[in-house]
């Protein structure tokens, strides 16, 4: 009845005339809904200052609503909601629930990958200026001591720490509660000594468990939602949230966007260190993710993909190049909001 009686209320209406609407129902049974309704939040009366803000809201996240803006709102401040806290959500986890710190595909074929690491000492300045986004490679292969550095500088262990109930490890890159809740697939195209195909980053061992044989560039386009230009580099790198991890200890739904956020940290790092190895980094959010979940053996469910990221040997000019701004651009450009 809530849901019937709030549908006629789309459009700003006055109770008696959704009463002629629901005809169905009594004038005094409209009333009373719309009175609980409007106590409740859901109905708001025009020209308040709740309605004001509603629409202030509309106008920004229409282009994504309801999707985005209700995981957005609904998670604000939801560490403070006194039916969550009375769950303890910080409370220590139980050591015979907690996940393995490591994801290992044991009967996986796999390949140990060299310990001594590529030059990585490439002034910072260098590095963070230099770093640009890369949407056009050359056709030579990365060879696979850079691959190694790259993926261990990133997604390997730095070292260990006590978290009071049990080992974590830190990488490189903060991660939330050091949950490190994301593993690393990786989409071989072009890599010196190694065979096309998918595999998974074993970070505790250093080493790549095959899952699938085989990669084609128009396969890799396809998963990357089409992009032809990811077809073009030499790898993909899938972050996988292992959801787990982070639930058994934080039980708020707000921290689904620290798993958001963590990818992003991992991203940076990965961008980073690929430009001071001499590749061109790139990512993307777009991407197929049923058949890349199949591919890298996810179950798209609780362990799901997040973000690819992907690099290769930067050609020195491409189409895709975007050119410096002009005067023409910043004459079409508002500069400065107005407040």
């Amino acid at each position: 009845m809530a849901a019937e009686i709030l549908s006629v209320f789309e459009d700003w209406t006055e109770p008696a005339g959704a009463a002629k609407t629901l005809d169905h129902l009594t004038p005094e049974t409209v009333a009373e809904a719309v009175s609980a309704l409007t106590e409740a939040g859901a109905l708001l009366p025009e020209g308040s200052p709740e309605a004001h803000h509603d629409q202030e809201i509309d106008r920004h996240w229409s282009a994504w609503a309801p999707e985005a803006s209700f995981l957005h709102y609904a998670t604000q401040n939801d560490y403070l909601d006194s039916e969550i806290n009375t769950q303890e959500p910080d409370r220590a986890p139980d050591l015979a629930q907690m996940p393995p710190l490591f994801t290992t595909y044991a009967n996986a074929p796999r390949q140990l990958l060299p310990r001594p690491r590529a030059e990585l000492r490439i002034p910072y300045d260098q590095v963070l200026y230099g770093r640009r986004t890369h949407r056009d490679f050359t056709s030579d292969a990365v060879s696979l001591e850079t691959l190694a550095t790259l993926l261990c500088t990133v997604f390997g262990p730095v070292d260990f720490i006590d978290s009071g109930h049990g080992a974590l490890y830190r990488r490189t890159s903060p991660s939330g509660g050091s949950r490190q809740e994301h593993d690393a697939y990786l989409g071989a195209l072009n890599v010196t000594g190694l065979a096309a195909g998918w595999y998974h980053y074993n970070g505790l061992e250093h080493s790549l468990e095959l899952l699938s044989e085989g990669l084609a560039r128009h396969e890799a386009a396809h998963l990357c939602a089409d992009q032809d230009w990811a077809g073009e580099a030499a790898f993909l790198v899938v972050l996988a949230a292992r959801l787990e991890r982070m639930s058994v200890k934080y039980h708020t739904p707000r921290c689904y966007r620290i798993c958001l956020l963590n990818a992003g940290h991992l991203g940076q790092t990965f961008a980073l260190t690929a430009t001071a190895l001499g590749l061109g980094p790139a990512q993307t959010g777009a991407f197929n993710d049923p058949l890349i979940s199949e591919r890298c053996r996810l179950d798209n469910a609780g362990h799901t993909p997040l973000y690819v990221l992907l690099a290769g040997h930067p050609s020195p000019s491409g189409s895709r190049r975007p050119p410096p701004a002009s005067l023409t651009a910043f004459a079409g450009t508002p500069l400065h909001a107005t407040r």
